[in-house]
Order: structure tokens, then C-alpha cells, then sequence
């Protein structure tokens, strides 16, 4: 039997064609969008958008600039060539990112994974040689699943997976990256907490990329999960026409932490085929995270992050506070004044 979230999944919209009348454009290209580029919104998700130039709307309906995108990388952080085994990327010494999911609750047009997602899944056969890879190589201590979105997959699913990963001795904690609370929270089911909050240590990072995204029903979804002991954090993307405004990301990062949701990273929008209408400027984002730094709690601050093109990894970026000269360190504060410090030992 269906449960509820999953009539819900089951009723999204895949096609421009279903879009209600004042959210049809009359671009004529868009056809061409949703065969290369596959589109789902959910009943729900559908219900946060209220007209053609909504923050919300931007980020799932699709839009011809997908198509006329002179980028031509499916694949900029070369996470191809960072996969030992199909569908888990090792970059760093002692963490995997395994794909365990080809599916979202929305489609996001910005997706790093826009070449992936709505397209394949994870065999079984890949499932058990992921498995095997982390069981062989001790020094993996952190697993993170992703996708897709993990919590689409069944609850049957999600035990396997969750329990193989456990029975690793070496593996120390596991987090799952989620956009599921934000745009699909009926999926987080007291069943789905009883599950998840058996596996810890467990951490859960949800993507949420706007104010509007947080209503009655997410806002529930994501204190059901703190609740369960389960440590919460959030991943933004810097969105061209979405969210790149300071007042709006403020009004955001108060807004996740008062869910007990700590803000964890906002991204640099990763320079994918079909997404570079949605890319901001690096001075851009310094300005927003030092719009942030000092002028909200400490607790609201994310990092700014860009992940490097070739599989360079993720590094923080932001304005210098701090510079080393004769006679001491020359230090910034949040509001640009500058001052000086001067060591009373040396090393």
C-alpha cells in the first residue's frame, strides 16, 4: 500500500505541459529543456509557487537558458574519475560520498548532479562493490549518502543500506544529505524517525535555499527529526534571482536555526552544462557571508564554500581578516576596522 508521501511523489508534474495556466511560459524551447533535463515537482512543492518570477518557482520550473548554456562540463568536479566503484566518489582521505538514490522529491534545474539525477540508479550489484570498497579501506570513517536524495528510497531500502554501512567497524558516523524535509516533509514519518534514529551517530544536512521553503509542514518535518536526537545542519546554493540578496540569506539562516537547524555551508553554485544562469560572482558571495559575519549570531553563519572545478574540493572564501606584517598582525572586525595584534610568546 502507498503511503502518503509517496501518492504525492507519485502525482508530480513531469512535463511544462502540466504546469497550471499562470505558471506557463511562452518560451518554445522549453520542450527541448525537459527532454534533456527531466523535470518533477511535486504537489506540494507546486503549492509554495505563486507566480512565474517566484524564488521557489525559479529553482524547479524549467527555463530555456538550460539548453543555450555555453558551459560545456556535465562533470566540472571530475567526480567521474573520483569513483573507485560506480556510485561512491572518494575526494578526500577519510570520507565517501555514496550515491545511493536517482531520484528527488523536485528536480532542482541547478543541480550538480543534472547529468545523474532522474536518470539512473544504484544497482544491487553497485550497492555491494560500494560496500566492499569502504570495508577494505580503513581509513574511511565518515560515509555520507546522497544522491538523488536518500530519504526517497523505501523504508526497507534505507535499513539495508543504513545497517551495511553500521557493520563497518572503522566507519564512525554516517550523514545523509536531503532535500526531502524541505520539499517533501510528509516523507518524514514517525516510521522514518524510529529508522533513522537507531543508526546513531547520524547526521542529516537539508538543502533549503529560501525563506519561503520554511511552512508549517517543513518546519514540523525538521523538529520531528531534531527531536529524535538527530543533529541537523543546512546546505544553500547562492542562486542568481533566488537568494542572492543579504537580507533574504539573514532572514534564512535565523530562520533554519531557530528550527535547530545549524547552518552548515552555502555554495558557490558548481559551473554545471545547463546552470549557468543561476551563477553569481565570487564578490558576490563574499558580500553576502560578510553581510553575515558579526551582524547575526555566530550560530546563523555558514561557511561560503566553493567547491574547485577538477576535483580540487571544497574550500571556505571570504573577506581576509587577518594579515601577518612587521610589527604584528594586522586584523579586520566584522565592520572593516582595522587593528592591530601582537603576540606575547613566539613559538
Amino acid at each position: 500500500m502507498m503511503q502518503d508521501w509517496q501518492k504525492i511523489l507519485s502525482s508530480s508534474i513531469v512535463s511544462i505541459n502540466e504546469l497550471p495556466t499562470h505558471l506557463k511560459s511562452q518560451d518554445n524551447d522549453l520542450l527541448s529543456v525537459e527532454q534533456t533535463y527531466p523535470m518533477r515537482i511535486n504537489p506540494y512543492f507546486l503549492s509554495l509557487i505563486h507566480h512565474l518570477d517566484d524564488p521557489i518557482g525559479k529553482q524547479v520550473i524549467p527555463n530555456s537558458l538550460e539548453i543555450k548554456d555555453l558551459q560545456t562540463d556535465n562533470d566540472p568536479l571530475d567526480e567521474t574519475n573520483q569513483s573507485p566503484t560506480p556510485g561512491l566518489i572518494h575526494r578526500y582521505p577519510d570520507r565517501v560520498v555514496f550515491l545511493v538514490s536517482g531520484e528527488c522529491a523536485v528536480y532542482c534545474r541547478f543541480c550538480m548532479r543534472k547529468r545523474l539525477v532522474g536518470k539512473t540508479a544504484l544497482s544491487d550489484h553497485a550497492f555491494e562493490k560500494g560496500i566492499h570498497y569502504i570495508q577494505t579501506h580503513s581509513h574511511i570513517r565518515d560515509v555520507i549518502l546522497s544522491g538523488g536524495d536518500p530519504l526517497l528510497l523505501s523504508d526497507n531500502k534505507l535499513v539495508k543500506i543504513l545497517s551495511a554501512i553500521k557493520h563497518i567497524n572503522h566507519v564512525e558516523m554516517i550523514r545523509i544529505h536531503t532535500r526531502t524535509p524541505s520539499a517533501l516533509p510528509q516523507r518524514i514519518t514517525r516510521e522514518l524517525i524510529t529508522i533513522l534514529k537507531s543508526f546513531h551517530p547520524l547526521f542529516i544536512n537539508i538543502h533549503f535555499n529560501h525563506p519561503n521553503e520554511i511552512t508549517d509542514l517543513s518546519a514540523a518535518a525538521c523538529i520531528a527529526l531534531a527531536d529524535a536526537g538527530i543533529p541537523l545542519g543546512s546546505q544553500t546554493v547562492l542562486l542568481k534571482g533566488v537568494n542572492d540578496d543579504p537580507q533574504v540569506m539573514t532572514h534564512l539562516m535565523c530562520q533554519l536555526v531557530k528550527l535547530r537547524i545549524k547552518p552548515y555551508y552555502i555554495h558557490i553554485v558548481d559551473p554545471v552544462s545547463g546552470v549557468s544562469h543561476f551563477l553569481t560572482s565570487l564578490e558576490t558571495g563574499i558580500h553576502i557571508i560578510n553581510k553575515l559575519r558579526g551582524h547575526i549570531s555566530g550560530l546563523c553563519v555558514p561557511h561560503m564554500m566553493l567547491d574547485l572545478p577538477g576535483g580540487g574540493g571544497k574550500v571556505p572564501i571570504g573577506l581576509a581578516y587577518i594579515d601577518k606584517q612587521q610589527g604584528g598582525w594586522q586584523i579586520k572586525n566584522y565592520q572593516g576596522k582595522n587593528y592591530t595584534y601582537q603576540d606575547i610568546y613566539n613559538d
